[in-house]
């Protein structure tokens, strides 16, 4: 594939990612970039990700044969009128957020529909900005692509070669569809799992207990709530009526479950959790879904002195890396006494071999 020039509008972590995996695949393609933050603009210039730091979306974005917008949504919008006046003919252009309607909606109102795609790369870190950007970040991940009704099919295809061979995997939908699909799989388990720890915190014991206790299952399940209020509540307000839509089924569910609570409905009760025990056991490990998987296994260890630091040497010395390692005290949903944390899943599978070899006994998950 002949690239000669990529423009990016927005440089932080998925901008910048994206970056460096065309850095990566096509060395000899030409990217500028503009970014409000200059010491990001430096940094990307120093690194060798991009070869034009502009200070502002002028005429060095001419000749792009890509633009990618990866501002924040509202901004956009915004930066779209912008580059309608420079593009050149041929360029097309992009996004990168999780709510796809508002952009169309304002592509549709300038005239834009046959150079845009819209794209989601589900991919992500709790980690944010250019500084964190990794050329496989998107690497096997989902990457959604929602072309608009008049951008030629062969456009289109072309697009979903080029995201192909940046190592990701793309998918073709309406973007009304991935409003909602992202509204339940992903914007839905955010509010709940945010919901939930607000409860806690609301009805916790004068002591705290109910968070000293909080760990294992419930730290796994409202681990999502520690991401950024800025970004979620923007998500909120992109895409309020799919989440309403939602909300209001979702609410339906917790009554129905409610009803069979009360009426000790041991058949409704006992068919609830089977079909969501078989339903989530169906979901495939390798799935590269919206929100970010978790490599991690647990593992026995005798409460002995420099028992942890043992361990922490096995992997240090086969450069494996930790992200977190911590003693599990609550193990009422868990197995093991010490819960490891990895970057990646080769390094949790590696490390896993690994413990197994010195006799320790692992438990993944």
């Amino acid at each position: 594939m002949d690239l000669k020039k990529i423009g990016f509008v927005g440089l932080g972590l998925i901008g910048g990612s994206i970056a460096k995996a065309v850095r990566t695949y096509y060395p000899d393609c030409e990217i500028i970039a503009f970014d409000k933050n200059r010491e990001t603009l430096a940094l990307a210039v120093q690194e060798g990700t991009i070869h034009t730091a502009c200070s502002s979306i002028d005429d060095n974005f001419k000749g792009c044969s890509y633009i990618f917008l990866c501002a924040p949504v509202s901004y956009n919008t915004a930066y779209l009128s912008q580059l309608k006046e420079i593009m050149s003919d041929g360029c097309l252009l992009s996004d990168v957020g999780s709510v796809k309607t508002s952009i169309h909606e304002e592509v549709i109102s300038l005239g834009l529909e046959d150079r845009f795609v819209g794209g989601h790369p589900m991919a992500g870190s709790e980690k944010s900005g250019f500084a964190n950007s990794k050329a496989h970040l998107i690497e096997n991940a989902y990457y959604i692509l929602t072309p608009t009704s008049k951008v030629p099919q062969e456009t289109v295809g072309r697009y979903r070669d080029f995201v192909a061979s940046l190592k990701a995997i793309p998918l073709v939908l309406d973007y009304r569809e991935h409003d909602y699909i992202t509204g339940t799989i992903s914007h839905l388990p955010h509010l709940i799992a945010a919901a939930l720890v607000n409860y806690v915190h609301d009805t916790d014991t004068k002591d705290g207990l109910m968070k000293a206790l909080a760990a294992g299952g419930f730290k796994d399940i409202t681990r999502i709530a520690s991401s950024s209020p800025v970004m979620w509540q923007q998500i909120c307000l992109k895409n309020r009526e799919n989440i309403t839509e939602i909300l209001d089924g979702y609410i339906e569910s917790l009554r129905r479950v409610r009803a069979s609570v009360d009426a000790g409905n041991e058949e409704a009760l006992y068919s609830f959790f089977e079909s969501s025990r078989d339903y989530r056991d169906s979901m495939p490990n390798s799935s590269a879904g919206p929100i970010k998987k978790q490599f991690a296994l647990y593992c026995d260890i005798i409460d002995e002195a420099g028992g942890i630091a043992t361990i922490a040497t096995i992997l240090a010395s086969n450069n494996i890396n930790i992200k977190n390692i911590g003693i599990v005290h609550n193990r009422e949903f868990e197995e093991g006494v010490l819960r490891i944390e990895f970057y990646d899943e080769d390094s949790s599978a590696k490390a896993s071999g690994l413990l197994k070899k010195y006799r320790y006994v692992v438990y993944e998950i």
